[in-house]
């Protein structure tokens, strides 16, 4: 068993220390070498504050705080586009992830997404996914193919045809041989680090399946897939402070849900990752460390320890649950 209370106290000391107002949060505290962070309010703050509260069981609870939370992000969008802006990120994945983070507050947006109704039509949203960068930039480029969908649903913007037509394109082009997107842009073996950014970019899609309670096509394959990238270590996972672990759980875990291939084998895998990962972050000092001070890496992390607590019962304590944001609605 790992204890994990007094790392998620310090999570939420963390977030305390990044508060301007209440709702109203820094992404980060201190300016990196390169000049190159926001500093003051920002979007990543704001809605990463919201979700890891979520995740750790701390949400704000009274009325008057939800309004405020919900007036600090909603004055973040631009009413003339619908996007909201930040430098670190596609506009597309920025809207969509505050939009997200508003539902928590069962919100919506201020203003329409004005931006992206051209979208709307379904032969534009199919040619706006064929389009992407499938072989080059397959993980970066999900931010924008899964961020369409989860922004205009969670906006309440499209009907259930559209989302048809979005996931049976998303079913259509999953490769058979990896079960990750897309086929014939996978040149890469899983034992092969070139693969993992076709996992990653997979996983922004997933999500948004399993939101709609979505049949993979093949699940097996991604199984398989995610074994092969834990065993031969061909990318360096669990050790660092991001998404890259909850975009590689979350494949095998909720892969494996739907087929039960390779289970022994891939709760193996699991369980592997999980005391190399806690062992990693209860050596980090939350006061001091840069990945941990930046709220957006911070809520990756905590989505991954959400995942791997629900998948490995009785073997993470916390003082609550931890609750995966994906759970609820799609997006991170």
């Amino acid at each position: 068993m790992y204890d994990l209370r007094e790392f998620i106290d310090a999570v939420e000391q963390i977030i305390k220390t990044h508060e301007l107002e209440t709702g109203a949060y820094q992404r980060w505290l201190v300016q990196d070498e390169e000049n190159s962070r926001e500093l003051g309010i920002n979007p990543y703050g704001c809605a990463d504050a919201a979700n890891t509260l979520y995740t750790i069981g701390r949400f704000p609870q009274e009325p008057s705080d939800r309004a405020a939370w919900v007036k600090h992000l909603r004055e973040l969008q631009d009413p003339k586009t619908g996007f909201f802006f930040e430098s670190t990120h596609h506009e597309i994945h920025t809207t969509a992830h505050c939009i997200a983070a508003l539902e928590l507050f069962d919100a919506l947006p201020a203003h329409s997404l004005h931006d992206l109704a051209p979208y709307k039509d379904i032969p534009a949203m199919l040619g706006f996914l064929d389009q992407l960068d499938w072989v080059g930039n397959p993980w970066g480029m999900s931010h924008r193919g899964a961020g369409l969908y989860a922004a205009l649903v969670l906006a309440g913007e499209v009907d259930l045809v559209w989302q048809d037509a979005y996931f049976k394109w998303v079913y259509d082009e999953t490769d058979p041989q990896t079960g990750f997107l897309r086929k014939d842009c996978i040149k890469q073996k899983p034992s092969e680090h070139d693969i993992f950014p076709h996992l990653a970019g997979s996983f922004h899609y997933l999500f948004n399946q399993e939101y709609a309670h979505q049949a993979l096509p093949f699940p097996q394959a991604m199984v398989d897939s995610c074994i092969e990238i834990w065993q031969t270590r061909c990318f360096p996972l669990a050790e660092n402070v991001g998404f890259a672990e909850i975009d590689w759980v979350f494949c095998l875990t909720r892969a494996l849900r739907q087929c039960g291939h390779r289970r022994n084998e891939a709760m193996q895998a699991i369980e592997e990752f999980t005391e190399v990962f806690i062992g990693y972050l209860l050596k980090l000092d939350p006061q001091t460390d840069d990945q941990l001070n930046d709220l957006h890496r911070l809520f990756g992390m905590s989505c991954c320890l959400a995942e791997l607590q629900a998948s490995l019962p009785g073997q993470l304590k916390t003082e609550r649950p931890l609750k995966l944001v994906l759970d609820r609605r799609p997006f991170i």
